[in-house]
């Protein structure tokens, strides 16, 4: 049986490493049999700010309800974004905000502080650039951005396990370093994790 993958983009600027990066996991696993499907957010039309808050009333447009559909269609979710200011664009942010809603990604339970989880079953990914070095983001950072997808979102709506790659230093990466996490993605991607 295939692997259904989903592929959320989440660096809102065109023609960055991200996308050779992203690029190189999907040739891979598609490669290996996978099914895969793409949300490129920066492509998309919907508004970022979620303005209603949980409250309700703010209508999703047909982009998002697609990618709700994608994300329910998805065995294992992988998201390539940059880290910025310690975690990730408000492009990706808003489309967490305005995607993983109640129904559709958890349920609260009445007198409980714990929700249903409506997305188990689904593993994911997270594929990181930054511009700092990776030691300084986790011993000195303690890693917010990483914190923030893994357990404020992921885990809580039941995806589990969680695999973390981050690519620290980019802007120093020369075309050697560059072409080994190149050939990381080619690696993930074959073994479609």
């Amino acid at each position: 049986m295939s692997k259904n993958i989903l592929i959320i983009h989440g660096h809102p600027v065109n023609d960055s490493f991200m996308d050779q990066l992203q690029q190189t996991y999907i040739d891979a696993a598609r490669a290996n049999g996978a099914n895969i499907r793409q949300l490129v957010l920066r492509e998309l039309q919907y508004e970022i700010n979620f303005r209603e808050g949980y409250r309700g009333n703010q209508t999703l447009e047909p982009d998002l309800l697609a990618a709700q559909e994608a994300i329910s269609w998805a065995d294992h979710l992988v998201f390539f974004y940059p880290n910025w200011w310690g975690t990730y664009p408000a492009l990706l942010k808003g489309f967490i905000d305005r995607t993983f809603l109640p129904g559709f990604a958890f349920r609260y339970k009445t007198g409980r502080t714990d929700p249903d989880r409506l997305l188990k079953g689904k593993t994911a990914r997270l594929v990181v650039t930054m511009d700092s070095p990776k030691w300084y983001y986790y011993l000195v950072q303690f890693a917010p951005g990483h914190h923030a997808m893994r357990k404020g979102l992921l885990h809580f709506v039941g995806i589990k396990p969680v695999k973390i790659t981050t690519l620290g230093l980019l802007r120093k990466a020369d075309e050697k370093q560059r072409a080994s996490w190149l050939k990381l993605m080619t690696k993930m991607g074959s073994q479609l994790c």
